[in-house]
């Protein structure tokens, strides 16, 4: 690609080209045997040539989908949500507007260089449906080693196209795209701001103007940046500067020989091979790094994958999500985990406690064993310590023993509790159960 410097022509970049297949590959989708470059046109600052080097009729990647967790659902239900087309264009310039006072500047720095540009289907509902998608898609392309990822940096960068339509309305919106989102947070917010004010200038009588808009994070606001041009607005023509990409088949299926595991392959191996939900799955390959530390904490530990996978996809998750990072930096090594597994299995602690040791461990205290001594925090397994923790719960509360042969269960639980309290979280919880089930009968 060019800057538009006198007497320079456009070349491609046939690294773009080849990471351009490997995503088609990755999501399941068309590669075009001919694509063809085109010119869009339109005049912004930080465009040094007046057009842009994009594809339009015929891109490179045509089709495709990626199935993506839904957030907060009480069924751990998944969606699958259809990709257009991805695309190969030139970057533009950056506009720098809060660098100056008073004025504007332009770094041309990233214009020129190639980017690939993913639209998605009007499939998505809400902004956490949104963000859950973003995420997948973040993780799939650092996933095949096209993208690292950074947002900051403008490595991986998201435009969102938000319409409102009232309930039972099969058609959509008029929508505004809300441009160059660089962290999720700001996508979620933005969304949510957008789609509120749309729903209220609607309902006040007004209507929607197609539009492009900025999201302003310090007011927690989109502001209008332009208005929204239609594709015959762009005066797209074949750029003549550029031949069609031809792509043979063989040069295909070579890269498709160099591709790694794919998150679709795993989860069907680990539905397979380890008979875990789809959920689970799901989860556990977010990301390499996170489907690495599952295989090798099964495999070199011994975990058995359900009990794995409930502590990555549960407690490993919401830490290093409150901590802001990924599975490449737990510090806690899956040897290590593994450990502390294998004494909540064979009850030398409950989960509860096991929960406080990967704290320790986390902070570096050591390993499982030494933390699990020091602590005191060995699970009371003796069938007649746990009976007489019982016996003296039930002279202590005849009201609830009572109350649960009347027929009310929440007064085993109230007695499961007292008994765990008694032994200071340390009764085996299974036992306790068990033993108090057999008193109550009798």
């Amino acid at each position: 690609m060019d800057i538009a410097l006198p007497g320079v022509l456009p070349v491609l970049n046939a690294r773009a080209v080849e990471l351009a297949i490997r995503f088609g590959l990755a999501v399941g989708a068309r590669i075009a045997p001919r694509s063809v470059f085109a010119r869009k046109n339109y005049f912004y600052p930080d465009l040094p040539k007046g057009y842009q080097i994009s594809q339009y009729e015929l891109p490179v990647v045509q089709g495709g989908s990626l199935e993506i967790a839904l957030p907060g659902d009480a069924n751990s239900a998944t969606k699958t949500v259809r990709i257009t087309r991805a695309h190969l264009e030139e970057d533009a310039g950056k506009s720098l507007h809060e660098d100056f006072h008073g004025m504007s500047g332009i770094d041309l720095n990233r214009a020129g260089t190639p980017l690939l540009e993913i639209v998605t289907e009007p499939d998505l509902r809400g902004a956490k449906e949104a963000v859950a998608y973003a995420r997948a898609l973040h993780a799939l392309v650092r996933w095949i080693e096209i993208c690292d990822g950074n947002m900051q940096e403008g490595s991986f960068r998201c435009d969102a196209n938000v319409s409102v339509r009232r309930g039972g309305d099969g058609k959509l919106g008029t929508r505004c795209e809300i441009k160059n989102l660089n962290s999720f947070r700001f996508m979620e917010k933005a969304i949510e701001f957008e789609a509120k004010r749309q729903i209220e200038l609607l309902e006040d009588g007004g209507t929607v103007v197609q539009e492009t808009r900025l999201y302003d994070p310090d007011r927690g606001e989109t502001r209008s940046m332009r208005s929204k041009e239609d594709a015959q607005d762009y005066r797209y023509f074949p750029d003549p500067d550029l031949l069609p990409l031809v792509i043979a088949p063989d040069e295909v299926e070579a890269i498709r020989e160099r591709m790694p595991e794919l998150p679709a392959q795993k989860r069907a191996r680990y539905a397979t091979q380890f008979g875990l939900s789809a959920y689970d799955v799901l989860l556990l390959t977010e990301s390499r790094e996170k489907a690495a530390y599952f295989e090798q904490l099964v495999s070199e530990g011994g975990t058995p994958a359900k009990l794995a996978a409930n502590w990555l996809n549960g407690e490993l998750a919401s830490r290093l999500n409150d901590e802001g990072l990924g599975f490449d930096a737990v510090p806690v090594a899956p040897r290590r985990l593994a450990a502390l597994l294998a004494r909540i299995q064979d009850g030398t602690v409950s989960q509860k406690a096991g929960k406080d040791v990967l704290a320790e461990m986390w902070s570096g205290a050591g390993e499982a064993d030494a933390i699990i001594e020091a602590k005191g925090l060995k699970q009371i397994s003796d069938s007649g310590a746990i009976e007489k923790l019982v016996d003296e719960v039930l002279a202590a509360n005849a009201r609830q023993v009572e109350d649960y042969r009347a027929g009310k269960d929440k007064a085993f639980h109230s007695l499961v509790g007292q008994v765990m309290k008694q032994s200071n979280g340390k009764a085996n919880p299974a036992q306790v159960n068990e033993v108090l089930r057999r008193k109550l009968a009798g």
